[in-house]
């Protein structure tokens, strides 16, 4: 047995991407109200979706997205976190960490956010930079940028996207 409570991961089986939209859907849409019914949009079929699973259950824990919207600039989104796991900030900063590693790996030059503005300073504090404040779904985010020095590329090969977005 590990002595990680948390692993992150690419979402790649069907029941890990069901799982990824399903807990995306209670966090902004049920909790935050952020969108009405879903969250999912077109960025969804060009993205690939990491997950943090708990490691003696397997239950996804935390969700994050990453894409590609030019060769080397990647973005980093729907960062969230189940409500029961929230004590500290081991489970964000592990998909964060997961997050630009991988596309860093795949390639990336420069990648960036849109940050809730509560969560700006946790941003810094792992390396990361506020290029512009801005305002989505009527509420105040930064677009940031990671320190690539601080996210060295892994050796995870990119995986062809063989699944569907969850409905």
């Amino acid at each position: 047995m590990s002595d990680h409570p948390y692993r992150f991961k690419l979402a790649t089986s069907p029941e890990e991407v069901k799982g990824y939209f399903a807990l995306r859907q209670q966090i902004f849409c049920q909790e935050q109200g952020l969108f009405e019914l879903t969250d999912v949009d077109d960025i969804d079929q060009i993205a690939y979706p990491i997950i943090a699973l708990e490691t003696h259950s397997g239950k996804i824990v935390g969700i994050v997205r990453i894409y590609e919207t030019e060769p080397g600039l990647w973005y980093g989104g729907r960062l969230g976190t189940h409500p029961d796991y929230r004590r500290g900030w081991r489970i964000g900063k592990g998909l964060i960490e997961k997050a630009v590693t991988t596309a860093h790996t795949w390639g990336c030059r420069q990648f960036l956010a849109t940050v809730q503005l509560q969560n700006v300073r946790f941003f810094q504090r792992l390396h990361w930079t506020s290029l512009e404040q801005i305002t989505l779904c009527d509420r105040p985010h930064h677009l940031m940028a990671a320190d690539l020095n601080y996210y060295p590329a892994g050796h995870e090969p990119r995986p062809i996207k063989q699944y569907e977005q969850a409905s």
